[in-house]
């Protein structure tokens, strides 16, 4: 009936009121309406241990309040350890893995020289040169006369300082304080005067200067045979600089004048077997079973018999007295793709002493990456590899060494090896190269150079623990004989037998070899199972309680996000949606109004009501997207008061009748 009323006034059909919905339908995405709800729905329906007592006993709070802390308490706990296995975690620990292994072991390289620097001929009236300044400085400082004077005539040191510089020198050393005078006494006093030299007072030493003489320094020495050798040294390094090759030719040395009989595995040995080189300071060294040889030695049984055997000739040549003060040989083991650093790996065999080496083999295996600084190949060092041979730390070091000297001092030191378009030293053309040289090797031991810092740690290292055990050889009831072979066999003839003579037996004791490798302590399994072990302590839950807390959070975060957005645009957007609208259409005349604006003025209907009408009807305006269409003026004559009241299609919405009403 009220539809066809609104039809016969002309105010066309009621609008259709929006469908509600019901209970049975749900939408795709819900959330719940406060935190209240979330957190009751979380606590009734979780897996996790003690939540539910959160919201069982809220009509007492004091059980709520307790099994609160407790559920923080322990939900703090489990975070605490968390962090402490990601900490574990992170700082990568490693397990070391001992393991034992028996199978047939590659014999090693074993290089062995005679202890005695060769005299070229090239160089030999340098060094006859040298000798006789040695052999003079001896005599002005230590009253020393040597009858191994070389051919010619000696001469005095002042003759020979314009040729040789950086003579040896005796230095005072400082007095000391003088709060320690009063201790000397008279005698030494006495002793002061007297001609006689006291050695504690005084040092040896050379000076060394740099290009423009503008920095000088004393290299001093509290020993004098440590001063005499480290001077004869460094003007012997000079000489040899001079020489192109540094290998003598091998029909100046013969393996027979060295070893006199070599046996691997009961078997005789052969020239291809070894490889010869010269050292600067211990003279000529062969490396037996280096990568040179065609097939390595293996070795299938432990022992002294199925291993290396060498008889050897350890007299002394005096072919640089000065240079080499000890007598016998010195061995290094090694591997085959190891170059032979016999300063750091070697020792002396002692003469007339049967020496025998037992080894045992050692392999390590470290982790690199984050678990440790170590270098596979030596590839991500920045110091370039001037040995033949695979990256060892030693290696490094050398060879970073040697590019910072010829950084600084122009030349390359004789006993590393030379890059190309570089030149040894030599004072003759680098007259400073000395002086930098021991600054040099101060800033090299102090690490300023950081080599031993970028020279990183192989990861794979294999070595070689040895034990050794010494006996008299050859015995003095057997001694007769065997000299007696040796002479007709190797034209062995020396007064002194026992001195010239000297045995070494290699060989492993046992084929068992240790390999220690290193594995991660704390992998990510174990940071899982720890977790989830932890986990289940706390609060007796599995994976699922945890995407149980993922979802508490979640839905938190939205409604957190929700209910901000619903207070922003509660606060910007209707307020000034109202205001600024009711002023805009109050301000606004009739004739500036757009054409879907109700034309038709109020005068036109009843006469307008009282002031009270007025303050009774004043709102804000409609919103203007809501509006339908505009009436007919019929419509808007009416006999009674609620012709400014408001009717449909502006449902809900009334505006102020001075204003023309917009549909």
């Amino acid at each position: 009936m009220k539809g066809q009323q609104r039809e016969e006034q002309g105010l066309g059909p009621e609008p259709a009121a929006p469908p509600q919905p019901t209970e049975e339908e749900e939408a795709l995405i819900e959330f719940h309406r406060s935190y209240r709800d979330l957190f009751q729905f979380f606590c009734n329906n979780t897996t996790i241990h003690g939540a539910i007592r959160l919201v069982c006993s809220q009509h007492n709070r004091m059980k709520t309040a307790f099994w609160a802390v407790l559920w923080l308490c322990a939900f703090g706990m489990m975070y605490w350890q968390f962090g402490q296995l990601f900490g574990e975690y992170f700082s990568y620990p490693v397990s070391l893995n001992i393991n034992l292994n028996s199978d047939k072991l590659v014999f090693p390289a074993v290089t062995i020289c005679n202890l005695n620097p060769y005299r070229y001929t090239q160089i030999k009236e340098e060094l006859e040169e040298l000798d006789r300044i040695t052999e003079q400085t001896l005599y002005d400082l230590y009253k020393y006369n040597s009858s191994n004077t070389l051919g010619a005539q000696p001469r005095g040191r002042r003759d020979l300082r314009e040729t040789w510089p950086h003579p040896l020198e005796r230095l005072a050393v400082p007095a000391p304080p003088s709060r320690a005078r009063p201790a000397r006494s008279a005698a030494s006093i006495v002793r002061d005067n007297n001609p006689q030299v006291n050695w504690k007072d005084w040092k040896i030493g050379f000076q060394l200067c740099n290009q423009n003489k503008s920095d000088c320094f004393y290299q001093t020495y509290s020993s004098g045979v440590d001063a005499v050798r480290e001077w004869y040294r460094f003007h012997y390094i000079n000489i040899l600089s001079r020489l192109g090759d540094t290998s003598p030719s091998p029909g100046e040395d013969m393996l027979d004048n060295f070893i006199f009989a070599c046996r691997f595995n009961q078997a005789s040995c052969n020239q291809a077997n070894y490889s010869h080189f010269h050292h600067p300071m211990y003279g000529n060294c062969y490396t037996f079973n280096g990568k040179n040889n065609s097939n390595l030695w293996m070795s299938s049984m432990p022992g002294i018999k199925n291993g290396l055997s060498l008889t050897l000739r350890t007299e002394q040549n005096d072919f640089i007295p000065l240079l080499s003060t000890v007598t016998g040989a010195r061995v290094m083991v090694h591997g085959q793709d190891e170059p032979a650093f016999m300063d750091d790996g070697g020792f002396n065999l002692r003469p007339g002493v049967e020496t025998s080496i037992s080894m045992r083999k050692e392999a390590l295996d470290r982790l690199g990456g984050n678990y440790g600084d170590c270098t596979k190949n030596g590839s991500d060092v920045p110091v370039e590899n001037l040995y033949l041979s695979k990256y060892t730390q030693q290696v490094c070091i050398r060879s970073c060494f040697q590019e910072n000297m010829i950084k600084e001092c122009g030349c390359a030191y004789i006993f590393y090896p030379l890059p190309k378009n570089v030149e040894f030293c030599d004072y003759r053309k680098h007259n400073s190269w000395g002086y930098c040289y021991y600054k040099l090797q101060d800033a090299f031991s102090s690490d300023r150079l950081g080599c031993f810092t970028k020279c990183r740690k192989p990861c794979s290292v294999t070595g070689y623990k040895l034990s050794a055990g010494y006996s008299r050889w050859p015995s003095v009831t057997s001694q007769d004989w065997i000299f007696r072979m040796l002479s007709r066999q190797n034209n062995y003839t020396i007064s002194n037998k026992r001195n010239g003579v000297a045995k070494l037996n290699i060989f492993f004791k046992e084929l068992k070899y240790k390999t220690n490798s290193e594995s991660p302590s704390v992998t990510m399994v174990t940071l899982l199972s720890n977790l989830g072990s932890q986990w289940s302590l706390w609060f007796g839950s599995s994976v699922l309680s945890v995407v149980e807390m993922a979802e508490f959070v979640f839905d938190l975060l939205v409604i957190t996000f929700l209910m901000l957005l619903r207070r922003f645009r509660s606060r910007y957007w209707s307020p000034g949606r109202g205001g600024r609208g009711a002023q805009e259409v109050a301000s606004t005349p009739a004739s500036s109004l757009p054409s879907h604006f109700c034309p038709y003025s109020t005068s036109l209907s009843s006469p307008p009501p009282g002031p009270a009408t007025f303050s009774a009807l004043t709102a804000p305006p409609p919103a203007y997207a809501t509006l339908g269409p505009c009436p007919s003026p019929s419509s808007l004559v009416r006999t009674d008061y609620s012709a400014y009241t408001l009717e449909e299609p502006c449902v809900g919405r009334s505006v102020s009748p001075i204003h023309p009403r917009r549909c």
